[in-house]
C-alpha cells in the first residue's frame, strides 16, 4: 500500500469510527459520511423522514393542506408531520429568517394545542402552522438544496485544544460563521446532545435577546418530537442566530467601532462578575423553599430595578440557598406583571409583555435542562433580561376594579360568554376582569383555556399565538395557586388584543390556511 493510499485508508477508517459513534444521520449532517452517502451534494438528508421533509419544502403552499390531510387519513401521525416541518424549517432557514424561526417556534406548541382538542379537530392548529411554514419557505425561495441555509459542515478542532462553549462564543463575537459552525460540529460529534446544549449556553448568555433564548429552548424541546439524532441540526440554528446577531451589530455600527462596543449588552460583564462574587459555580444548588410573599417581593424587585440590580438580587438569593424553582417563578411572575401593567394598546405579538413572558419561560426551562453552572447562569441572565423594562408601565396591574362590577353572575358559562364578548370587542380590561373573577370563584380553568385556545388557533397573533399560549399553559401548570390565575388573565388580555388588531375589516380575517383547514376537516 503506497503512502497516498494509506492516508485515504486511514481517513476512511477514522470516518467510519466516528460514523459508528455518532450515527449516520448526524455524521451525514457534518459531512463525515463515506462512500455514496454524501459524495455529490452538500445538502442535509434526514433518512426516513426525508420524503416528508422534502414535501414540506417543495409543495406549493396552496396545494399543501389537501396533501397533508390525506397523509393524516392514511395514518401519518401529527407528531411525524411536525418533526418533518421542523427539519424542513431548520434546513431552509438555519435560524436566520424572522418569520421562519417564529414559525419553527410555533410548531411544537401547536402539537401540544392539538392534544387539548376533540379528536376531529386535533389537526387544526398543526395544519395552520404547517401552512405558514411551507408558505414562508416557498416565498423566500428556500425550497431546494441550492438555496437552503444549512448544509453539511465539517467538524474542526483548533490546534491544541478541543472546542468548548467558550470557543463557540468567541467565534460568534468575531462574526465567524464557519469557525463557529465547525467548533459546534466538533462538540456535537461526541454524540452527547445534552453536553452540546450545555456548551451552546455560553453564546446564549452573551446577550439579552428574546429570539436568541426562546429559539434555543424550543429547538431543544423539539427534539422530543424529531428524536435526539437531529440535535445538531436543530441546535445549529442557535449558533447561526448568535453569529448573525453579532453581524447585525457590526453592520449597524459601522464604521464607529466605539459605538458597537457601547451597544453590546453589559450582561457580558455582569454574569461572570456575579458568578465569581457569590462563588455560585462551586456552591451546591439550594433547596430552601420560600413563601408567597418572598416570591412576590422578588418579582417586584425584578420589575422595578435596573438590570444589574435585578441580576444581583437573584445571584444573592442563589448564594443564600433559595430553591431555583422559586427564583424562576419570581422571574416569570415579573414578566407577567410587565404584560398586565403595559400601557400600550396592542399587547399581543412582539409586545413587551409577551416577549418577556416567553423569555422568562425559556430561561426557566433551560435552567432545569442544564448543568449546574448553566442553571445558575440562566436564572441570573433571566432576571437581567426581564428587568429594566418598567419605564412606561402603570404603577399597578391593568385595573379590574371598575369592570369587576360588570361581572354580575357567578355562573361559569355566563362569565365565559362575557369574556368572549370582550375579546371580540378588544375590551382588554373587561376580558381580564371576567377571567379574574372566574378564577376567584374557583371555576375549572379548562373553560378559560378552551376559549383562549379557540382564538389562538383562528388568529394569526403576529406569529406569537401558539408560543405564548404554550408559555401560559406551562406557567399555569407549575405556578403556585396564589399567582397562577394571573397567567390566564394576561392571556385574556393578549387574546383580546390579537382579535382586534389582526382583523383587517368588519368581516374579519383569520390566520392564513385556517379556513381551508377547517373545510378539509369538515369543521363548521
Amino acid at each position: 500500500m503506497n503512502q497516498t493510499s494509506r492516508r485515504h485508508f486511514m481517513a476512511d477508517v477514522g470516518k467510519g469510527m466516528l460514523l459508528a459513534s455518532v450515527g449516520s444521520s448526524l455524521a451525514s449532517e457534518m459531512g463525515l459520511a463515506t462512500g455514496m452517502a454524501a459524495e455529490d451534494t452538500k445538502g442535509l438528508n434526514f433518512g426516513s423522514l426525508e420524503p416528508l421533509v422534502s414535501l414540506m419544502q417543495q409543495t406549493p403552499s396552496d396545494k399543501l393542506l389537501p396533501v397533508v390531510v390525506k397523509k393524516i387519513q392514511e395514518g401519518t401521525e401529527l407528531k411525524t408531520l411536525v418533526a418533518a416541518a421542523a427539519l424542513a424549517n431548520a434546513r431552509a432557514f438555519g435560524g436566520q429568517d424572522y418569520i421562519g424561526f417564529h414559525t419553527f417556534m410555533a410548531l411544537v406548541p401547536a402539537l401540544h394545542m392539538s392534544k387539548e382538542l376533540p379528536e376531529a379537530q386535533r389537526p387544526l392548529p398543526v395544519l395552520k402552522v404547517l401552512y405558514r411554514n411551507t408558505w414562508r419557505i416557498q416565498d423566500s425561495g428556500h425550497q431546494d438544496h441550492e438555496h437552503e441555509t444549512l448544509h453539511q459542515v465539517a467538524a474542526a478542532e483548533p490546534a491544541g485544544a478541543a472546542p468548548t462553549g467558550e470557543t463557540v462564543r468567541e467565534c460568534s463575537r468575531k462574526v465567524d460563521f464557519d469557525a463557529a459552525e465547525q467548533a459546534f460540529a466538533a462538540i456535537s460529534a461526541k454524540g452527547q446532545p445534552g453536553e452540546a446544549f450545555n456548551h451552546l449556553q455560553y453564546a446564549l448568555q452573551d446577550e439579552v435577546d428574546v429570539h436568541r433564548v426562546v429559539l434555543a429552548w424550543r429547538a431543544w424541546d423539539t427534539l422530543n418530537v424529531t428524536g435526539m439524532e437531529h440535535a445538531h441540526t436543530l441546535l445549529r440554528q442557535s449558533v447561526r442566530y448568535c453569529v448573525q446577531s453579532e453581524k447585525y451589530q457590526c453592520d449597524r455600527d459601522k464604521p464607529a467601532h466605539e459605538a458597537r462596543v457601547n451597544s453590546i449588552s453589559h450582561v457580558r460583564n455582569v454574569l461572570p462578575k456575579l458568578l465569581d462574587q457569590y462563588q455560585l459555580v462551586s456552591k451546591p444548588m439550594g433547596t430552601r423553599r420560600m413563601d408567597d410573599a418572598w416570591v412576590e417581593l422578588m418579582s417586584d424587585t425584578i420589575v422595578t430595578s435596573n438590570r444589574e440590580r435585578a441580576a444581583d438580587a437573584v445571584a444573592a438569593a442563589l448564594a443564600d440557598g433559595v430553591s431555583p424553582d422559586d427564583i424562576g417563578e419570581a422571574i416569570s411572575l415579573a414578566a407577567n406583571s410587565l404584560l398586565l401593567r403595559d400601557t400600550a394598546a396592542r399587547t399581543h405579538g412582539d409586545s413587551k409583555g409577551v416577549h418577556a413572558s416567553d423569555s422568562a419561560n425559556a430561561w426557566r426551562h433551560i435552567a432545569k435542562a442544564s448543568n449546574h453552572r448553566n442553571a445558575v447562569a440562566s436564572l441570573i441572565v433571566g432576571a437581567y433580561h426581564t428587568a429594566g423594562q418598567g419605564g412606561d408601565l402603570q404603577k399597578y396591574p391593568l385595573s379590574f376594579v371598575d369592570h369587576l362590577e360588570k361581572v354580575t353572575t357567578n355562573d361559569p358559562a355566563a362569565i365565559l360568554k362575557l369574556a368572549e364578548g370582550a375579546i371580540r370587542e378588544n375590551n382588554q380590561t373587561l376580558a381580564c376582569a371576567a377571567v379574574h373573577r372566574y378564577g376567584q370563584l374557583g371555576h375549572a380553568p379548562r373553560g378559560v383555556f378552551d376559549l383562549m385556545l379557540k382564538y389562538a388557533i383562528s388568529e394569526d397573533g403576529r406569529l406569537h399565538a401558539e408560543k405564548y399560549y404554550r408559555t401560559v399553559s406551562e406557567e399555569f401548570a407549575t405556578m403556585r395557586s396564589a399567582f397562577k390565575w394571573r397567567e390566564l388573565t394576561a392571556l385574556a388580555r393578549v387574546t383580546a388584543s390579537s382579535f382586534a388588531y389582526d382583523r383587517l375589516d368588519k368581516h374579519g380575517f383569520r390566520a392564513p390556511g385556517y379556513d381551508e383547514a377547517c373545510k378539509l376537516l369538515g369543521i363548521g
